[in-house]
This record gives C-alpha cells, sequence and structure tokens, in this order.
C-alpha cells in the first residue's frame, strides 16, 4: 500500500468501497481470500484507490477482526491507496488508534457518527485521535447533523480541520433529491476547497457533482 500522504491530486478520479467477505458458517469469520478474489478482479480493470468503510460493515467488526484486516489492508502492493475507517464513536476510534498507529496507515476515515454530539465535541475528539494514531482523516459528511444540530458550526469545525492538515479529504455523501440543488455543499466549499471534497454515494449524484459542483473524484460500490 501507498504510504505517502494522500494528496489532492490523488483524489481525481474513482475510489472504490468494497464489502468485506464473510466466510459461512456460524461464525462468520472475515474471508480474507474472497476479498483478496474482489480486490484483484477491480486491480484489473484499473482500480487504485481502495475505502473499507460502511460497504465493509466495519461497524460491526470486533478488534481482532479490525486488526487482522488492517494487517490484511498492509499488504496490497505500493502502487495502490488502501483507506480503512474507524470509529464511529470516541471511545472505539481510540481503541483502534494504537493498532492504526503500529501499522502505519497514512490517513483513515471517520465513520460518521449518529450518537449524541456537538461541533465542539466532535472537533476535540477528532484532534485527539488523529494526535493518538498518528494519523490524517478523511471526514465523512453524510448528513447535515453529522457535526450536530448546528450545521454552521459543524462546517466550521471541518473547515478548521482541513486548514490545520489533520483532515486531508472530505467524503460528501448527503442525499438529495436533485443533486444540483445543495445549500449545505455549497456552504461546504465556501469552507473547504474543492479538490479536498470527493463524491461519495456511487455513481448516481457522481455526475451532477463532477459537472455541476466540479468536485475532483468520487466513490463507487460497483468496482
Amino acid at each position: 500500500m501507498k504510504t505517502s500522504r494522500l494528496s489532492p491530486q490523488e483524489l481525481h478520479g474513482v475510489f472504490s468501497v468494497p464489502p468485506l467477505a464473510r466466510a459461512p458458517g456460524a461464525r462468520r469469520s472475515l474471508d480474507f481470500t474472497e476479498s483478496e478474489r474482489l480486490v484483484r478482479h477491480m486491480i484489473e480493470g484499473g482500480i487504485t484507490r481502495f475505502v473499507y468503510g460502511g460497504n465493509a460493515c466495519l461497524y460491526h467488526v470486533t478488534m481482532a477482526e479490525y486488526e487482522a484486516l488492517l494487517e490484511w489492508l498492509r499488504s496490497f502492493e505500493p502502487g495502490l491507496r488502501v483507506i480503512p475507517s474507524a470509529g464511529p464513536s470516541y471511545g472505539r476510534a481510540m481503541d483502534q488508534a494504537p493498532v492504526i498507529r503500529r501499522i502505519g496507515f497514512p490517513c483513515v476515515m471517520m465513520l460518521p457518527c449518529g450518537d449524541p454530539r456537538d461541533a465542539a465535541g466532535l472537533e476535540a475528539g477528532l484532534r485527539e485521535f488523529a494526535g493518538a494514531a498518528e494519523t490524517r482523516l478523511v471526514l465523512y459528511l453524510k448528513d447535515e447533523t453529522n457535526f450536530g444540530a448546528d450545521r454552521a458550526a459543524g462546517l466550521d469545525v471541518v473547515g478548521r480541520l482541513v486548514d490545520d492538515g489533520v483532515c486531508v479529504a472530505v467524503k460528501y455523501a448527503v442525499v438529495r433529491p436533485d443533486p444540483r440543488e445543495d445549500p449545505y455543499l455549497k456552504a461546504l466549499l465556501r469552507r473547504v476547497e474543492r479538490a479536498r471534497v470527493v463524491s461519495g454515494i456511487g455513481e448516481r449524484p457522481a455526475v451532477a457533482h463532477l459537472r455541476k459542483w466540479k468536485l475532483p473524484g468520487f466513490t463507487t460500490g460497483s468496482g
């Protein structure tokens, strides 16, 4: 896997968000053989960027499974960009931080928090996690209230984290009936340069996100 810092230039293009296979049977153990087959298929099609998050159901892995997953991701060849996820809770992220630091992932995506929260608390927690894990963050905006009920304060936090180098990219995934009309995205782009914001909801809104909003890349669950 690549160990360099994720740059804005790398955000141009497609990011695959693959599932994580599990073996049949009562234990449902992680099946890295089948996951490897899927990755190889995508590499043959030209995919070089992989984000393991919601599609991989990382909300539900145990800590032992999480460590095994990161060890497997570390084995990806040097030309591939691999981004695991952490969280979504503060406590879970802090438990994951030593594993991320030991293996040396240059960036990690934060799964969106749905628990009681506000912008100030999330900012403090994200900064503490980034320091403990010795990594930079990809922030995942899935809902306007991911950073608390005060939407403007939440976007201000996102802007500060980018300005301070704590966050290197934003995965934007707020669903709209018409993605061409999105005041929240417009407000985000007043605080964060669009070169660091990736369309994060798959192919359908990606057309509008890339054409109208001029975002550099998009995620796909289709590979």
